[in-house]
């Protein structure tokens, strides 16, 4: 089947964003999964859709599913492997 996806939307200078990504690279040393870092900038649609969201962590498996914003959450995060595994 292949390891989860996983995609984290960010902004440039985002304090949050790159909080959240140094613990999901972390987190991926104990479980294996794809992870896909878009800065909502380059995309307007994205930006408005997210602009007071971020970080946002999205699973993209099958259905988008919005796992946490703002703060990585570990236990959404394992939740979120329990359902889809």
């Amino acid at each position: 089947m292949g390891n989860p996806n996983l995609i984290v939307y960010v902004r440039e200078a985002c304090h949050l964003c790159q909080e959240m990504v140094a613990l999901l690279q972390q987190y991926q040393q104990k479980v294996a999964f794809n992870l896909e870092i878009v800065d909502i900038d380059d995309d307007p649609k994205l930006a408005q859709q997210y602009n007071e969201l971020i970080p946002v962590l999205i699973g993209s498996n099958n259905e988008q599913t919005k796992i946490c914003h703002y703060r990585f959450d570990i236990a959404a995060l394992d939740a979120y492997f329990n359902k889809i595994r």
